[in-house]
């Protein structure tokens, strides 16, 4: 059975890198795969895996919209095994992680009637894997439009400040509005120097959302960042890298 993890938070919180790192987790203490879905059209967590940029969900949509309006899509194959093939042509292959990136979100006109056979397409795949990590943007509003997936856990990341962790609270208020079936919220404190602060803690227990993770701030994550080195060259003596197997470990316990 899959088990479908999600992240979400505001933008800078690091939830690429810790996607990444939770990824190369499962992976170590698992012998299942792992679909890795770039649900944030910036598509770069390719760049933190070390693969190479995929094409995209939204170029298969547009190229779709093309074909029919070129009346070019034929009587041989139907609208949702055309879909399920791109998008399978889509997928960016990797050592037992294959990736999907989302990219731009609609243009101009209805994609209605795409989009809801994009989601049986995407459905479908994600079946097929142990695991899906979702790497969101700040909400939930641009997964929601593309699957229909339940998310066993919904990792909402933060840095360690309380107006983080207040924006935290509102993205877990989101998630409950959208078409997504979230079984549980957690959060991850990302880039902690020391032990958290009281009023850091304070302000995490009126969430009424456990605390999973609180992520170190390691130098060594930043260094890889900044030169483009894939994730999966951290070292295991790596304090960041410590607290997200221990939260990877948790996730594989539970489910």
């Amino acid at each position: 059975m899959t088990m479908t993890i999600a992240l979400a938070g505001k933008g800078g919180t690091g939830k690429t890198t810790i996607a990444a790192l939770l990824v190369r987790a499962l992976l170590a203490r698992t012998t299942g795969a792992v679909l890795a879905i770039d649900a944030d059209p910036a598509t770069n967590l390719h760049l933190a895996l070390g693969l190479p940029m995929p094409a995209t969900v939204g170029e298969v949509r547009e190229g779709m919209r093309e074909t029919s309006q070129a009346a070019q899509l034929g009587v041989s194959i139907s609208r949702i095994d055309y879909l399920s093939r791109e998008v399978r042509l889509a997928i960016e292959e990797g050592d037992r992680v294959d990736l999907l990136a989302m990219g731009r979100p609609e243009g101009q006109g209805c994609y209605c009637a795409v989009n809801h056979l994009l989601r049986e397409v995407i459905d479908g795949l994600g079946r097929s894997y142990a695991y899906v990590i979702i790497d969101n943007e700040a909400g939930m509003e641009h997964i929601s439009r593309r699957t229909t997936r339940d998310v066993d856990t919904l990792l909402i990341v933060t840095d360690p400040t309380v107006r983080g962790i207040r924006t935290a609270g509102v993205i877990a208020d989101m998630a409950k509005d959208v078409e997504v079936n979230v079984r549980q919220s957690l959060l991850v404190i990302n880039r902690v120097e020391g032990d958290l602060p009281e009023s850091l803690q304070r302000t995490a227990g009126e969430l009424q959302m456990e605390v999973a993770a609180l992520i170190p701030a390691d130098g060594r994550v930043n260094t890889l960042d900044a030169e483009g080195t894939p994730l999966a060259r951290l070292e295991s003596s790596s304090p960041a890298w410590a607290a997200i197997d221990a939260l990877a470990a948790r996730l594989i316990e539970a489910s």
